[in-house]
Formats: structure tokens, sequence, C-alpha cells
């Protein structure tokens, strides 16, 4: 098992900026997939980011290029970078973790491990 909290949300204005942690426990990270996904009120979850095991990042297209996800191994933490945030970013961000192989990264049923998400609002 694979427990996942995630820090660092809060309130921001459009413009700004903040970074997201998710520290896990229970199990090393470093052969696991992570995600970082958000929903906002009345949405379906949606895909934000991912990185695998070996690296290798992918963004959805409304973050890329202001978004950056990496992980810190040694600290069993992934983390969400988040720049130029807007209002429509707005929404409970949530980590996951998931150590299957050929699978789609973007979707939430890839992911077998969740937290508990945190809050990230964007003022105007």
């Amino acid at each position: 098992q694979v427990q996942l909290v995630e820090s660092g949300g809060g309130l921001v204005q459009a413009g700004g900026s903040l970074r997201l942690s998710c520290a896990a426990s229970g199990r090393t990270i470093g052969s696991y997939r992570m995600g970082w996904f958000r929903q906002a009120p009345g949405k379906e979850r949606e895909f934000v980011a991912a990185i695998r095991s070996d690296g290798m990042k992918y963004y959805s297209d409304s973050v890329q290029g202001r978004v950056t996800i990496s992980r810190d191994n040694t600290k069993n933490t992934v983390y969400l970078q988040m720049n130029s945030l807007n209002p429509e970013d707005t929404a409970v961000y949530y980590c996951a973790a998931d150590n299957r192989v050929f699978v789609t990264y973007s979707r939430s049923s890839s992911y077998d491990y969740w937290g508990q998400g945190t809050q990230v609002t964007v003022s105007s």
C-alpha cells in the first residue's frame, strides 16, 4: 500500500505561482508512475501531469508550459510547480501513484493510489 499526502495548496492571485507537494509513505515510489489530477466543482476529475519512473513527463494541453512535474525519490516526494495561474486552475488537486505498465497515463483508472487532495483557489 502507498499512502499519499498532498500539501501546498492555497489562495493565490491570478498570475501567481504555487508548488504542490505529494509525500508518499508505505513504499518507495521510485518504480511508480506518479500523476497529478484536479477536479473543479461540478466537473469531472481531469489529468494535469504525470512522471514515469524513468523521468519521462507528460502534461495536459491546458497546463503545458505553465506547470512542471518533478520527483525526488530520495524524499519519496513528487512536486507540481504551477506558474501563471488563472481562475480556471481553481480545483482540488490530487496526487496519484501506480506501478503498472502499458496503461494510459492520463486516465484516473490507471492509478491505484490517491491522496486526499489539496485545494487551489486562484482569484481574479
